[in-house]
């Protein structure tokens, strides 16, 4: 289930279609979408300055495995998209302009060698079970170029929430991949490119929200940021309880104010960018 794009083909995307039997209530990765991944499209729409970036290092690609779709964050509507994500309730928020996703895990791809010119895993490296063996398959599937949005956990203590919510900071640093292991894994030519983050990100995770400290007090906003699932209440209502004291004090803008009129905040949000080049071959 492709978008149509006038005078455009895919040749040698031949499904594989025995992968959708699987069970579809089982989604893969360390956090359970089925469960708690309600609400996720409306906290975590794409920000148009970051798509910008996405696509213009998507190149002159036409065909577009987006893997890990989710609800459709950054994908182009100007080129053939093919969409895998394995959790069922995050297909269901997919909006009806998109084409649906298919169920499909990074480590098995449903697709011919060489298929598709460009794939792109955004911010879901993270989840996988086997990440060389998802790298692996998007180089076999690809012909030019791969690209890799994530979070760099050397990084992270670059923002104020360290000071907040260090048992958070410990499980993003625990569960993000290194930078250097994903470039590594990706081979041949890669660039990684910092990612400001805008002030008015409109994309809710974390760091989206440095300059607007209280929409972090929102439930529904952390609920969307899956680090959280795996902290535990108590040092929850900690966080809570210690960032709405200190806004109500102006203890946190005694410290922290000048965050507020920061435009843009360069944090951990990295785009890794692979050439695969004509003469690459897969693993």
């Amino acid at each position: 289930m492709l978008r149509k794009v006038r005078g455009l083909r895919l040749p040698g995307l031949q499904l594989q279609w025995n992968c959708l039997q699987r069970d579809m209530k089982t989604s893969a990765g360390d956090f359970d979408y089925e469960t708690h991944g309600t609400g996720y499209s409306q906290q975590r729409r794409p920000d148009p300055r970051i798509a910008t970036q996405v696509h213009q290092a998507l190149g002159a690609a036409r065909t577009v495995l987006n893997i890990g779709a989710g609800a459709g964050s950054y994908e182009p509507e100007d080129r053939y998209v093919l969409a895998i994500e394995p959790s069922a309730a995050m297909r269901a928020q997919r909006p009806t302009h998109l084409a649906p996703a298919i169920h499909g895990l990074a480590e098995q791809l449903p697709l011919d060698d060489q298929s598709v010119d460009a794939s792109m895993a955004l911010v879901t490296v993270h989840q996988w079970p086997d990440l060389q063996r998802g790298l692996d398959e998007l180089r076999r599937v690809t012909r030019d170029r791969i690209l890799v949005l994530t979070f760099d956990g050397d990084a992270l203590d670059r923002y104020w929430l360290a000071d907040y919510a260090p048992e958070l900071m410990a499980v993003e640093s625990r569960r993000y991949p290194a930078i250097d292991a994903i470039r590594k894994g990706l081979g041949g030519q890669t660039e990684v490119q910092a990612i400001p983050i805008p002030i008015d990100c409109v994309d809710g995770f974390t760091e989206a929200f440095y300059g607007r400290p209280e929409q972090l007090l929102n439930p529904a906003v952390r609920r969307s940021q899956s680090a959280w699932g795996f902290v535990e209440e108590k040092a929850q209502q900690r966080f809570v309880d210690k960032l709405s004291s200190d806004l109500q004090s102006g203890a946190w803008d005694k410290r922290y104010g000048q965050w507020r009129q920061r435009p843009f905040f360069e944090g951990s949000l990295r785009l890794i960018v692979s050439h695969c080049g004509a003469g690459r071959t897969a693993r």
